[in-house]
């Protein structure tokens, strides 16, 4: 303050330097206010200087006594200037409202005999409960001079004027507070419908009409300004047509509403939201309690269940009120044995978050992370759990309920601690920043004159030193609450779980096996007493690896439950951990790495490929930890690394199996990368991504085989008396490949000079046979199946054949669906120059000059009605087969095929292996309207997006929707679909299929 008074200088005067000594920040409006007629006598009293300059904020309480005591009369005026002079209490009550709020200042200045209610009112040792408040609201209402609308209104804001001068004061704490808000808004609405039943008599008398508080009213813990939650619940009085007894009921609930929330004269008190009434606002405003019965056993979803959990009678017919309660506490209780309840709960709460404004998110005290709807989320969802055998846990208010967690043990002790800290803590500031002006906002303001009115409102709960810097304290408090609230809303579900494990000292709480299976089994555990053996082994003992398990299990089994899998995922991860648990780096790198262990935690919980691929290995842990280490590796450095590999090798057997020991990491760093998302964000580009890393592995991996079994051949026999070249088929050299497909291939072999071709063919023939024989051996790493059946005569004829074999047959025998086979073949392996030798022999078949013969399109579309009819397998659903079925790859595929082999030789563009690229250039040829493209892309796209998830998810490969519900959601939430949704996938892909099927018919088959 010193400081202060020394840059003042010469330019105040030193009245202005003793009111700047007092806190006051405009000393030269403070002088003027204190010059006034209605301050008489105040100016030259130290005591009453004092007191306002030790409010939050001098400058605007001094601006609100001023204004009260001139809209006083003489006689008042002079009582309240006594008054403030010689009682301390009144003083402090008075100016530490005057401080804070410029709403009760307005409200003072309006109705200046106010004030006594801060000496009459129940402000002394006693703490005033609902009657209390009834009465004083019913004695409001009689004031003639105003009607009784505006006159309850008044009323309202004379109560709530006691109110805040106790809280302001620290006559009451957080909770006693909030408690007499919402007994203070039960007694609005019951004197509310009390006008309502005398202005309408007859619907007061053909029915009873309870009120049930929702939300905070419901849980005693309502802010300063809220909308009050409520759901209304008639009964016909005896004699009355239940028909009429609602239709009277919802006069009354209409008109209560009107009363409280009509925004003329002294304005609303509140607006009473009756939105989560049964069907929301599209649902009658008023039930019966049958009714109400009925429409929660049959169709109400998790969050109105939730919701219900603060459900209290706050007014009206109280027997009705204390009836619906009773009636529905069962189901709400039951709720967390609903599937997906967790899950829906969970995903509620992002929601909200993903609602709020990028411009909000950091100043939301409620909604944000580490805000007021985390601690009460995690409350009430723990409460839910435990509720169903625990009755303690069934408080609708937050702290209460917070507390009788801790007690049963199931938050820790510290942790129930800082969440109740955090909670007062945001909660008391959301109440100053909302009694400032009395408006609905749970955002910090920006101006620094608001922000430090606030820090020294709360001073007694910062703690820091707020007289310095009191905005810089308030923001270093604040932020130290959300972070303590987002680490712990991360960990509270879990962290009880290892004290179940554990050895806990004498006398400690913690959750009992029971409990723990129950949160487990509500979080996703199909087996709770494995996940709990799981959890025991990992965190058990007193090494560096158990104490490490220990700090990061919390979260990550938090990652499990989010996933379609917790059970597999834990499990994974037990098994990674019992194979590297000993290696420096891995537990280093889950440590201090949180988001390798997150994408550790994702892997391992997204399907049974990329974990099993993982555990054959799990050094390929260290991938997670690399920015780059998900990132698909490209053709030339995969075939450098493996032909490097096979070149180390001193057998046969060996080298491929060091090539397959790279294919089995590359394919994990594929998997990994897809089922996190890394490989493109539009569906069509991640799709591309996986299919030409694939595809770019399995070439590479070939190549290192067939160097492999040439060498070998040659250290047995000498010189290989032939070139051979590897022409990839199907989807393979359409560059497609899935995670399950076989490799489809043509081998073709060119004798040297001076060889024998017999000799030549036997010597290819063996090789090939080789290659195939180790790529598909059993082993620890995944088999690479390679088919030949593409070839001429099928499997009737020779593995091998010679460049001129091909042209013969080709020439000779070729049919119209072995040209369309070739429109994806491309070498992909051996001797390049050979593959390239192949590709212009078989140009002129896949892109005939003359277009197709019409036998040859009657005869493709014959073999493709033949496979629908004959090859799908016997009890597959057509509508989601998603090779062959109903608008599948198969149709999509034969169609773009059917334009490539009519137009390639026209259209260079055509002339790709790549099925979207192929659409894409009949697209711009104008062979296919744009929406028929689009339609077929998108259908190709899904399908084969599905195949992978298939793969993904199930660890084999499959063309239809798994049958197990728990597969099903994992191919769900592979596609993008959230926990329970599962059954929209499948609608959503029939659907799509349908439409792509139509466009088929018509390109395809020319129909319609």
């Amino acid at each position: 303050m010193a400081a202060e008074e020394q840059r003042a200088g010469s330019r105040v005067s030193r009245p202005e330097i003793r009111l700047v000594r007092r806190g006051f920040t405009d000393p030269a409006q403070a002088v003027r206010l204190l010059a006034g007629p209605a301050l008489v006598g105040l100016a030259d009293d130290p005591v009453v200087l004092d007191a306002l300059g030790a409010t939050a904020d001098p400058d605007l309480a001094l601006l609100g006594l001023a204004r009260l005591l001139e809209a006083a009369d003489e006689g008042e005026r002079h009582t309240l200037r006594d008054t403030l002079a010689t009682s301390k209490p009144l003083r402090d009550r008075l100016f530490g409202v005057l401080g804070v709020s410029t709403a009760l200042g307005d409200h003072l200045a309006r109705h200046p005999h106010d004030w006594h209610v801060l000496v009459t009112f129940e402000l002394r040792d006693m703490h005033p409960g609902p009657e209390d408040f009834r009465r004083a609201l019913a004695e409001g209402v009689r004031d003639d001079t105003l009607g009784p609308a505006n006159a309850l209104r008044v009323a309202y804001r004379r109560c709530l004027l006691a109110i805040a001068a106790r809280d302001l004061t620290g006559t009451t704490d957080l909770a006693q507070t909030a408690a007499e808000l919402a007994d203070l808004a039960g007694a609005t609405l019951q004197t509310a419908l009390d006008l309502a039943a005398e202005q309408d008599p007859e619907a007061a008398a053909a029915c009873r009409l309870a009120v049930i508080g929702m939300g905070k009213c419901g849980g005693r813990e309502l802010n300063y300004v809220s909308d009050v939650d409520v759901i209304f619940v008639a009964e016909p009085r005896e004699g009355v047509d239940e028909h009429e007894a609602v239709k009277a009921a919802t006069r009354l609930a209409a008109a209560l509403t009107r009363l409280c929330s009509d925004t003329t004269g002294e304005g609303t008190i509140w607006p009473v939201d009756a939105n989560l009434r049964p069907e929301g606002r599209n649902g009658p405003l008023v039930r019966t309690l049958a009714s109400h019965l009925a429409y929660y056993q049959r169709w109400a979803k998790t969050w109105e269940f939730q919701a219900l959990l603060k459900a209290r009678p706050v007014a009206g017919d109280a027997e009705l009120g204390a009836a619906y309660v009773e009636a529905l506490a069962p189901m709400v209780w039951q709720a967390a044995a609903r599937e997906n309840f967790v899950t829906d709960v969970q995903q509620m709460r992002r929601r909200v978050i993903d609602s709020i404004p990028v411009t909000e998110l950091d100043r939301q005290l409620k909604l944000g992370p580490g805000g007021l709807r985390d601690v009460e989320f995690s409350v009430q969802l723990l409460q839910l759990v435990h509720g169903r055998t625990d009755p303690a846990l069934r408080s609708g208010n937050t702290l209460e309920a917070l507390a009788a967690l801790s007690r049963g043990g199931y938050v820790g002790r510290a942790d129930a601690a800082s969440l109740d800290a955090a909670y007062r803590f945001l909660r008391s500031l959301e109440h100053r920043i909302q009694l400032h002006r009395l408006r609905r906002t749970h955002l910090m303001p920006t101006a620094e004159e608001d922000q430090r009115r606030l820090a020294r409102s709360l001073a007694a709960l910062i703690n820091d030193d707020t007289r310095s810097d009191p905005v810089a304290a308030l923001q270093r408090e604040w932020k130290r609450h959300a972070v303590e609230v987002r680490r712990l809303n991360e960990k509270l579900f879990y962290r009880p779980l290892l004290d179940a494990v554990a050895e806990l000292p004498p006398g400690a709480a913690g959750l009992t096996p029971d409990a723990a299976r129950a949160r487990l089994e509500a979080l996703g555990y199909a087996d709770p007493a494995a996940a709990l053996r799981h959890i025991s082994a990992l965190a058990s003992g007193v090494s560096r690896k158990a104490a490490i398990q220990r700090t990061l299990l919390p979260v990550l089994l938090g990652w499990f439950a989010d996933s379609a899998d917790p059970d597999a995922g834990l499990l994974n991860f037990r098994q990674v951990s019992d194979a590297l648990g000993r290696t420096p780096w891995y537990l280093r790198l889950l440590r201090d790495e949180s988001a390798a262990a997150e994408q550790l935690a994702r892997v391992l919980s997204a399907g049974r490929l990329a974990p099993d691929l993982l555990l054959r290995a799990p050094e390929a842990v260290a991938m997670l930890g690399d920015p780059q280490g998900l990132v698909p590796r490209g053709r030339a450095a995969l075939q450098s690394e493996i032909l490097a590999a096979v070149g180390r090798a001193g057998s046969t057997a060996a080298a491929v199996a060091a090539a397959r020991s790279v294919r089995r990491r590359e394919l994990f760093r594929t998997a990994g990368a897809d089922v996190l998302g890394r490989l493109g964000e539009d569906p069509g580009e991640a799709l591309d991504t996986a299919g030409e890393a694939l595809t770019a592995l399995n070439g590479a991996t070939l190549q290192g085989a067939l160097r492999a079994c040439v060498a070998g051949w040659e250290a047995e026999h000498g010189d290989l008396p032939t070139r051979i070249a590897v022409i990839a088929m199907g989807r393979f050299g359409g560059h497609e490949l899935g995670y399950g497909s076989d490799a489809d291939v043509l081998f073709v072999h060119e004798p040297l000079l001076g060889s024998l071709e017999q000799e030549a063919a036997r010597a290819a023939q063996a090789v090939c046979n080789e290659l195939r024989t180790l790529l598909a051996a059993p082993s620890t790493e995944p088999p690479l199946l390679v088919d030949a059946d593409l070839r001429p005569e099928g499997r009737s004829g020779p593995l091998v054949r010679t460049l001129a074999s091909y042209a013969a047959y080709y020439r000779r025998w070729s049919h119209a669906w072995e040209s369309q086979a070739l429109l994806r073949a491309e070498p992909v392996a051996g001797d390049e120059e050979l593959g390239a030798r192949f590709r212009q022999l078989i140009d002129p078949l896949r892109f005939p000059g003359t277009g197709v013969p019409e036998r040859d399109l009657v005869e493709i579309r014959r073999i493709k009605a033949r496979i629908e009819a004959e090859r799908l397998p016997r009890g597959a659903d057509p509508t989601t087969h998603t090779k062959i079925g109903r608008g599948g790859l198969a149709d999509v595929e034969w169609t773009v095929q059917l334009l490539q082999l009519q137009h390639g030789h026209e259209l260079p563009a055509l002339r790709t292996t790549r099925t979207r690229a192929a659409l894409a250039a009949a697209t711009e040829a104008g062979l296919v309207e744009p929406t028929d493209a689009e339609v077929l892309d998108t259908a190709w796209v899904l399908a084969s997006r599905v195949r992978a998830a298939v793969m993904l998810v199930r660890g084999r490969p499959g063309d239809s929707f798994p049958g197990e519900a728990r597969e099903l959601a994992g191919v769900a939430r592979y596609l993008g679909y959230g926990a329970g949704h599962s059954g929209e996938l499948v609608d959503d892909y029939r659907r799509t299929t349908r439409r792509a099927r139509a466009v088929v018919d018509r390109l395809f088959y020319g129909s319609g």
